[in-house]
């Protein structure tokens, strides 16, 4: 498949019907993503990033418009088939971690291998090796409750790259996290970008979407073409 086809978007919009009345959360979006391509799209609260964001992950979607995944249509697929592009496809990052609290760093990076049916020992093998990879090997047997939150991101980071997806999905990865741990974080994501990890992070934060090496912004529904590169 051409690059230029890894991930494609035309004429996506989402409507809502509230109290009888139609609300038009996105507006014809047209996004296309190169593979290894690590974009951001910018926009205030309300401006329909997050629904963006639910339709890029195939957990909802559109009102009309065309989407294309890897070659696939995803307006075409079912339920079941929804679910397996995810599980194979996207690794998703969120703003608060989402960690089980009751299961160790290791246990919580071997949950999609487990309902993917992957066996104990390769399990293990995997969630050990994404653990090393992002700096925990150490902290691979403590709760969520035991790690800071930086480290708390790192273990969902593991956990979302643990499946080898062909993206990245980020929302709001920084966004409960100190300053410096941000910068941390941002830090991991352009080195797996660097390795040619396909990354598409939703932010409200420009210091943080300058990260990216491609920014859009996202308006009252509209997107548009920015500019980015990477920080220093």
């Amino acid at each position: 498949m051409e690059n230029s086809k890894f991930f494609e978007m035309r004429g996506i919009d989402k409507d809502y019907t509230m109290a009888d009345e139609a609300v038009h959360v996105l507006r014809h979006i047209d996004l296309t993503i190169r593979e290894g391509e690590f974009l951001s799209v910018l926009g205030p609260s309300g401006s329909g990033k997050s629904t963006l964001m639910n339709i890029i992950g195939c957990l909802d979607t559109p009102t009309a418009g065309r989407y294309t995944l890897k070659g696939r249509e995803v307006e075409e697929l079912d339920e079941q088939e929804l679910a397996e592009l995810r599980s194979r496809e996207i690794g998703f990052i969120f703003q608060n971690s989402q960690l089980l609290p009751r299961l160790t760093a290791i246990q919580n990076v071997e949950l999609p291998l487990i309902y993917a049916g992957i066996g104990g020992r390769e399990r293990r093998r995997r969630a050990t090796a994404m653990l090393r990879r992002v700096g925990l090997e150490e902290r691979m047997d403590h709760l969520p409750t035991q790690l800071s939150g930086g480290q708390q991101q790192r273990v969902a980071i593991a956990r979302a790259l643990v499946g080898d997806p062909s993206i990245l999905l980020a929302d709001e990865p920084t966004g409960a996290l100190d300053q410096k741990t941000g910068r941390q974080i941002m830090a991991l994501f352009r080195q797996l970008n660097a390795e040619r990890r396909t990354i598409i992070m939703i932010t409200h934060d420009m210091n943080i979407a300058r990260n990216a090496t491609r920014v859009v912004h996202i308006i009252d529904g509209v997107l548009t073409e920015g500019g980015g590169t990477a920080d220093a």
